[in-house]
């Protein structure tokens, strides 16, 4: 099966995300921002909007297009809680939820995800990672003490270009310490007592964990 030509065909039958998440969505691939791939945006939705959330974290705010996607479908009480690092985006961010009209909805936390993650209270129906590989294990034990049992932890960008089933000394020097460290949280993730996951080879790879 030629997976590039799969892609092509799931991305042909995408009916777009409305003109806002369409626009940010083009902004954001010419600047090499980057977002969530087209075909992972849809199974995203998919899964928040199954899920029904009251409350949603994410980890990488971006320029805010993926917490708009999950908005677009979260119930009408649900509330988003984003995590930036990455200053340059976030005034980008904070506009573009201004401009969806979701600031009361959507709040976004700027700094460093290990702190701000360890001064969340509360737990959260589902739970999105999209940020630094490297820090995914890392997260993981405040991650899991955020979440309620039966939540979701939807991570994205697990298979890395698909350098991920290769050995270490196959990946590209520089790349080998997140490559390490994405080997170790894919096997954390699968073998973690109260943890159900499947990872799915769709976009950049997911890897979809529900709390037992």
């Amino acid at each position: 099966m030629n997976q590039e030509r799969v892609t092509d065909y799931i991305n042909s039958l995408d009916a777009g995300h409305g003109a806002l998440c369409d626009r940010i969505a083009r902004e954001a691939r010419a600047a090499y921002v980057p977002i969530i791939r087209r075909e992972t945006a849809a199974f995203l939705q998919t899964m928040v909007l199954g899920v029904k959330p009251d409350r949603i974290l994410e980890v990488g705010t971006a320029v805010g297009y993926s917490a708009l996607l999950m908005a677009q479908v979260m119930p009408e009480t649900a509330h988003i809680t984003t995590i930036e690092k990455y200053e340059p985006r976030i005034p980008l961010a904070r506009e573009h939820f201004a401009q969806a009209g979701m600031t009361e909805r959507i709040t976004l936390l700027e700094g460093d995800a290990g702190v701000i993650l360890e001064t969340l209270t509360g737990t959260f129906d589902f739970i999105f990672m999209d940020a630094a590989k490297g820090q995914y294990i890392h997260w993981l034990s405040q991650i899991d003490r955020l979440m309620r049992p039966g939540a979701v932890l939807f991570s994205d960008n697990v298979l890395q270009d698909g350098d991920i089933i290769e050995s270490r000394f196959a990946v590209e020097r520089r790349n080998r310490t997140i490559h390490g460290r994405m080997r170790e949280y894919l096997y954390t993730l699968t073998h973690r007592d109260g943890f159900q996951t499947s990872i799915i080879p769709i976009g950049d790879g997911v890897a979809l964990s529900v709390k037992r």
